[in-house]
């Protein structure tokens, strides 16, 4: 009972929401009643997309800088998309920020300071806000509108931006980080997806690794930055280039992936240190015990060795990688930013 679902293509090349009759409702009348679904439909490459329905979509909206939507989705809760990408959806984003902040943390004899670029919804400052050692986290989000209605609507980051330990900025991440006099013992990417006419591409870049971000780590300090889409048929959009732009840069670099189930895919992070990265299971979990307030879902220390060990096919692609990341010679995954479109 039900017809074809009919795609709708919008101009400015931003998510898309489609109706479609899914099912017939039938009253005490017999009169049947068509009842309409809305969907969004994620364009994941030129011939593969993907969609889940929605309840209603809370936000919608350009900033300066980026589209931006909150959706309030049937399967992953409530979602947040950017430039017509997923970044975040309430049921699973444990994942993603477990495997972003944790690991990093805990590899450091005793992190007091981190600093995140980006990272607007909350999230990520939440976890690394639950090690006890933390004494203060600076959140730099260049977009004021992302981080109004995420800290409106993501209720479960209200204790987060509510944190005496937080300093909540907004600006450029490259200019502030610049502009500080202070280092830093973590400092994390979590930055949108770098797409054509997007804010953050060169964010990932050589000289910005080398000359902004290893200044302003202190001694002993890590670096970690989420690495984009790192499946079998994906890892060579943006994972593995970013993975070999950080190791000209720093002497230790592990990379890492778990699967993501609202991002239909893998996912990869890069984790780089002067130091040594000690990684071992049994001394995680020593670690997370003591170290770490509340419970953690997804991440132990098995579960994090596991994922530094990657399938034939990527580590072979990590290991003969020689795109270096630069301004003039950047890689993106599909899509498109704002400023390309305009």
């Amino acid at each position: 009972m039900g017809e074809a679902v009919e795609f709708f293509t919008y101009n400015n090349g931003f998510s898309k929401v489609h109706y479609g009759t899914t099912h017939m409702i039938v009253d005490q009348n017999d009169e049947e009643e068509e009842q309409q679904d809305s969907w969004f439909e994620e364009e994941i490459d030129v011939h593969l997309k993907w969609s889940f329905a929605l309840n209603r979509v809370l936000h919608r909206g350009t900033s300066e800088y980026q589209d931006i939507a909150l959706l309030d989705t049937k399967h992953f809760g409530k979602v947040l998309v950017i430039d017509g990408k997923m970044q975040s959806a309430e049921v699973d984003e444990f994942i993603y920020h477990e495997c972003l902040i944790h690991p990093a943390l805990l590899c450091h004899p005793n992190p007091k300071s981190v600093f995140i670029m980006g990272g607007g919804e909350g999230s990520a400052a939440r976890e690394a806000l639950r090690h006890k050692s933390i004494e203060k986290v600076v959140m730099c989000d260049i977009d004021q509108e992302v981080v109004d209605f995420c800290r409106k609507h993501l209720t479960a980051n209200h204790e987060a931006f509510c944190n005496m330990k937080l300093d909540l900025v907004i600006n450029d991440a490259k200019v502030e980080l610049e502009g500080r006099e202070e280092k830093f013992d973590i400092i994390v990417g979590d930055l949108a997806d770098p797409v054509e006419g997007g804010p953050c591409y060169q964010l990932y870049t050589k000289s910005f690794y080398q000359n902004i971000v290893k200044p302003k780590l202190n001694q002993n300090a890590i670096f970690v930055t989420q690495a984009g889409p790192a499946g079998v048929f994906t890892h060579k959009e943006v994972f593995s280039s970013i993975y070999n732009t950080i190791k000209q840069v720093f002497k230790y670099v592990r990379a890492y992936t778990a699967h993501v189930p609202s991002f239909a895919d893998t996912w990869g992070w890069v984790i780089a240190s002067d130091q040594p990265l000690h990684i071992e299971a049994g001394t995680m979990d020593k670690k997370i015990a003591e170290r770490i307030d509340g419970e953690l879902l997804y991440l132990n220390g098995a579960s994090f060795v596991a994922s530094t060990i990657l399938n034939k096919t990527v580590a072979k692609t990590l290991k003969s990688e020689t795109h270096v990341y630069t301004e003039d010679d950047a890689r993106f995954i599909h899509g498109q930013g704002v400023a390309y479109r305009n």
